[in-house]
């Protein structure tokens, strides 16, 4: 038996696109599908079958804004500050299996410390069980503003082109930058903004002259506005915020992020215990602002922040899909937007994303059929990484 090539059977699947019934047989080979099979025929002899029985198979799916530094049960700023690289990267490896059992094969990095996310991929690479990681590196940020502490401060023009270059020189897949402020950095304000259109346009100019795609944080309207003038590839978060405090959508803006495609990534956000009122008169007016940007055209990614907070935690993609779905996309969009819409946004298209062949073997099966209840998603029975079982028979 040639222990390379492999079949798993089961009763239902969800492509990456659509849902569809019967049994399917998906033939792997050295951790990539080389076919997909609906014919109910046998696997091919000489290859080892799992039959995983009355389940839906799924492409494992993507978080596409995460940050493994965080945890979601301490103080980011003081342990990101205080901490040793040995510690950090021990929660790290925690919370990337944490996602990783959860079904989530995929994992955008948008803010590390010290590029120690590269590290962590390299022990992936040389053989250690985890998720596909996509990596931004430090997020750059002006000297004292959001996210300071992970070490990506610079100012002006010259010095964040100059950090564009040091993120490509280290092996990043992404820039991110802190187009405005935030809401998890003391100090810092998420209706300002970080840096003007001219900076952001040479961010956006270097990064891609070197092959890079850029994301911006942007809460305020006016970062927003100017991130997509300067032509990133996606806009994290996209709260439109105002000097109100209050989230308005500018429809221009919009419309151009509908032409050129830019990804948004749809943090995740619901009223809970001890939110500030001024929080919480945000939170219908921002899904307002996401639904619509859904029915232009945009591209809206269903992303977690996992890591910012103890109702944060690093397998919560799946509860936040549910409210995601119920707010925007129903619950075929919300499959697609976590599984090949998210890849597309990661740049994995071919990769990720979709059960077909010569795609990475990154699966996930579940209990039930989350195209009628999306909350199937958290009875998981398998999950293959490239073909190598995580949990499951």
């Amino acid at each position: 038996m040639d222990d390379s090539r492999q079949a798993i059977r089961a009763a239902r699947w969800f492509d990456g696109e659509i849902v569809r019934s019967g049994p399917v047989l998906v033939l792997i080979d050295a951790g990539r599908i080389t076919d997909v099979d609906t014919s109910g025929a046998a696997a091919p002899e000489g290859v080892a079958l799992t039959d995983l029985g009355d389940v839906t198979l799924l492409p494992g799916l993507v978080d596409a804004h995460s940050h493994l530094v965080f945890d979601p049960d301490g103080k980011a700023e003081q342990q990101l500050v205080h901490d040793d690289d040995a510690t950090v990267l021990a929660r790290m490896r925690e919370h990337a299996a944490r996602a990783l059992r959860a079904g989530i094969t995929t994992v955008r990095d948008l803010g590390d410390r010290g590029y120690l996310s590269l590290r962590l991929r390299a022990e992936y690479e040389a053989g250690a069980l985890g998720p596909h990681l996509v990596l931004a590196g430090p997020p750059i940020t002006r000297t004292g503003g959001h996210c300071w502490y992970l070490g990506g401060e610079a100012d002006g023009a010259e010095a964040a082109v100059a950090a564009v270059a040091e993120r490509a020189g280290r092996g990043t897949d992404l820039v991110k930058i802190m187009a405005t402020g935030g809401m998890s950095t003391p100090g810092s304000n998420p209706r300002g903004t970080q840096y003007d259109l001219a900076e952001l346009r040479a961010v956006t100019r270097a990064a891609h002259a070197l092959g890079l795609p850029v994301t911006a944080h942007a809460h305020a309207a006016a970062g927003v506005a100017d991130a997509v003038a300067a032509g990133v590839d996606g806009v994290e978060h996209c709260t439109f915020m105002t000097d109100s405090g209050l989230p308005r959508l500018d429809p221009r803006t919009a419309e151009a992020m509908a032409a050129a495609r830019t990804f948004v990534g749809c943090t995740v956000i619901k009223p809970r215990a001890g939110l500030p009122d001024e929080v919480l008169r945000t939170i219908e007016p921002y899904w307002e602002n996401q639904a619509r940007l859904h029915r232009l055209g945009v591209p809206v990614v269903c992303c977690t922040d996992a890591g910012i907070g103890p109702h944060k935690p690093h397998d919560v993609l799946i509860d936040d899909l549910v409210h995601f779905a119920s707010q925007v996309t129903g619950s075929l969009g919300a499959l697609t937007s976590v599984t090949s819409l998210a890849a597309e946004a990661c740049g994995l298209t071919g990769r990720k994303g979709r059960i077909a062949a010569g795609h990475d073997a990154d699966l996930l099966a579940v209990a039930g059929n989350p195209a009628h209840d999306l909350r199937a998603l958290a009875d998981v029975r398998a999950v293959y990484r490239a073909g190598r079982p995580v949990l499951g028979r």
